[in-house]
């Protein structure tokens, strides 16, 4: 399979390891059709699940390439990994004051960001793509930087980030088109707005791919900010709604066993 998917343009390969991912944000939401309400412990074990690949591979797969590429190109080791760090964080605290958006489990008037109209549904979507922005371009990103040669970013790191993405957007698909589903919505409109979350993922894929081909120099503090940004979000939202509830032991559990799997993918076929 890496043979076939390494014959391809690094940006076609972006976009097809980023339509996977939203794929599995889909597959996440169309869990809609069995059931109307999904187990809270459970869903609070899968947002841990989702935090602890990101903390690995924010590690793994995107800083620890930024500081390996510095060092080889002569530059200072830590900068470029400390400013792409920062800039993804700040640039993620930007859109979350602006983008208006609302988390699950809490009312309308609780809604984040600049103040606006938009049903409630609108609202939980929005929640979710700010998730999938660093995600998508995390990991165009590393497609870009095996396409340009980089001796620590090869095509099957690559691969091993889009699958942990992956496998952590199926507990972010879910997280839409339950609450939906419990306030009343159709099960296909559920799922459509569940789905629809991911689908800036290939979009920021394909934009992180070009700009690191394009633009080499720029590629240790392209691969940081994709960290800085999956980091800020685990932080801000992840971690916090995992753990709303007080059960905080399944969530931990869950992160703990992300974390490692995650680990386990990035060494095992970086």
């Amino acid at each position: 399979m890496l043979e076939t998917l390494g014959s391809l343009n690094p940006i076609l390969q972006a976009l097809l390891a980023t339509l996977f991912t939203w794929g599995l944000t889909a597959l996440g939401a169309a869990v809609v059709f069995t059931t109307k309400k999904v187990n809270r412990s459970f869903l609070n074990a899968m947002l841990g699940f989702a935090a602890g690949v990101m903390i690995a591979a924010s590690f793994w797969s995107l800083l620890s390439p930024a500081i390996a590429m510095a060092e080889d190109n002569g530059q200072i080791a830590w900068l470029p990994a400390v400013i792409g760090f920062l800039l993804g964080g700040g640039f993620l605290y930007a859109v979350d004051k602006l983008l208006p958006h609302l988390h699950m489990d809490l009312p309308r008037d609780q809604a984040e960001g600049l103040k606006t109209t938009w049903q409630r549904s609108v609202l939980l979507v929005l929640a979710i793509t700010l998730h999938n922005i660093p995600e998508g371009l995390a990991v165009g990103v590393a497609f870009g930087a095996a396409a340009a040669g980089i001796p620590t970013a090869t095509l099957a790191s690559a691969v091993a980030l889009a699958i942990g993405i992956g496998l952590q957007n199926f507990p972010e698909g879910l997280a839409v088109s339950m609450p939906l589903r419990g306030e009343g919505f159709s099960r296909w409109r559920s799922f459509f707005y569940g789905q629809l979350s991911g689908v800036v993922e290939p979009m920021a894929g394909v934009f992180g791919a070009a700009l690191v081909i394009f633009i080499r120099p720029l590629l240790p503090y392209a691969l940081a900010f994709a960290a800085g940004a999956m980091i800020y979000v685990v932080i801000e939202e992840l971690i916090p709604e995992s753990q709303r509830t007080g059960s905080t032991d399944i969530s931990t559990i869950g992160a703990m066993l992300g974390f490692a799997l995650m680990m386990l993918l990035d060494v095992a076929l970086g």
